[in-house]
C-alpha cells in the first residue's frame, strides 16, 4: 500500500479527521539515518504526525516544523512538513538502545524523557507561529493531543504507531488525528470517545489490513463520515550540493581557510536525509573566494 493521507469531516462538519499510512516514509527515514528500533519508532511517529498536520495548511509554500527536546538518551527530534505531503526529519542520537517498557513495547517515552514540544508554522506572515508545551508522556501522540488542547484550544485525539519487523525494518506505520470543531456538541464528543476506547492500536489495525479510510470508518462511520481529499505522502529532502555550499560559505572565512590549510577534501552531510557531499580543496578555495566577495 503506497503511503497517503486522507482528510475527512463528520457529524455535519462538527468533526474533522485525518488518517495516514506511512510505512515507506518511516522505512526511508530508518534506512537513511540507520536508526535503532526505539529511534525509528520515535522519529516515525513524529513524521507521521507532521504529514497530517502539514496537510492542514493551505499555502503552497507553508512549512511546519516540530521539535522535541528531551533529557532522555535520544536527545531531540526535528521534523518538517509542507502542505503537499512531503516530510523529512532526523534524530540527535539515532543509535540509542533501551529495553522495552512495562508494556513490553519500544520505550519512546523513556528515550525522550522530560522536555518540551515546539510547533512552528511558517504560513507567510511576518513572524512564524510558535506553540510550545511540555512533554506529558514522551510517547508523542499524547504530547500532541495535549499541545492541541493547550496551544490551539482544539479538543483532539491523536494516535500514532510504528511496528517493526524482527530484522528491524518497518512493518507498519500510520496514525490518525480527530478534532472537534468550534460548536461541536457534547453528545458527538461522547460518541467519539466511546469509539476510541474500543479500538486497538493503530499498527494493529494497519497490520490487520485496514487502510486509513477503514480506520476513520470504524471511528466515525455512524456520524456521517465524508472523505474530502487524499494526498500522497513521502520522505523527501530537497538538499543539493549548491545548498550545502551556501551553508559552508555562511560558516565564515576563518573556518573555510582552516579546512583548506588541512589540505584534505571534506565531507558535509545533510541532517535531514543523511546524504553526504564531498568538497575538494580547490572547491573549498572557490567557496572562500565567494565568501570574501560578500
Amino acid at each position: 500500500m503506497a503511503d497517503y493521507i486522507i482528510r475527512a469531516t463528520a457529524a455535519g462538519g462538527q468533526v474533522r479527521a485525518f488518517a495516514s499510512t506511512t510505512r515507506d516514509v518511516v522505512e526511508t527515514a530508518r534506512a537513511g539515518h540507520n536508526t535503532s528500533p526505539v529511534a525509528t519508532a520515535a522519529l516515525g511517529r513524529l513524521l507521521t504526525a507532521a504529514g497530517m498536520m502539514g496537510s492542514m495548511m493551505k499555502g503552497e509554500d507553508d512549512l511546519l516544523t516540530i521539535k522535541i527536546q528531551g533529557d532522555g538518551p535520544i536527545g531531540s527530534l526535528t521534523v518538517t512538513a509542507d502542505s503537499k505531503g512531503d516530510v523529512k526529519g532526523y534524530v540527535a542520537n539515532p543509535q540509542v538502545m533501551l529495553p522495552p517498557n512495562a508494556q513490553g513495547k519500544l520505550d519512546v517515552g523513556g528515550a525522550l524523557g522530560i522536555g518540551v514540544l515546539s510547533v512552528i508554522m511558517d504560513i507567510g506572515l511576518k513572524e512564524p507561529y510558535v506553540g510550545q508545551t511540555i512533554l506529558v508522556s514522551g510517547e508523542i501522540a499524547e504530547d500532541l493531543t495535549y499541545y492541541y488542547a493547550t496551544s490551539e484550544q482544539t479538543p483532539s485525539s491523536v494516535a500514532l504507531g510504528v511496528l517493526m519487523n524482527k530484522d528491524n525494518t518497518v512493518r507498519q506505520a500510520g496514525g490518525f488525528i480527530i478534532q472537534m470543531m468550534p460548536g461541536a456538541s457534547d453528545e458527538i464528543a461522547a460518541k467519539i470517545e466511546e469509539k476510541l476506547a474500543g479500538i486497538s492500536s493503530v499498527t494493529a489495525l494497519l497490520d490487520a489490513g485496514q487502510a486509513p479510510e477503514d480506520m476513520l470508518e470504524t471511528l466515525l462511520g455512524d456520524l456521517g463520515l465524508e472523505i474530502t481529499d487524499r494526498l500522497d505522502t513521502r520522505f523527501y529532502c530537497g538538499c543539493n550540493k549548491a545548498r550545502v555550499e551556501k551553508a559552508l560559505i555562511s560558516i565564515g572565512k576563518k573556518d573555510l581557510q582552516e579546512m583548506i590549510d588541512d589540505g584534505k577534501p571534506i565531507e558535509a552531510g545533510c541532517h535531514f536525509c543523511g546524504k553526504k557531499y564531498t568538497f575538494t580543496v580547490p572547491e573549498l578555495e572557490e567557496l572562500l573566494r565567494k565568501a570574501e566577495r560578500k
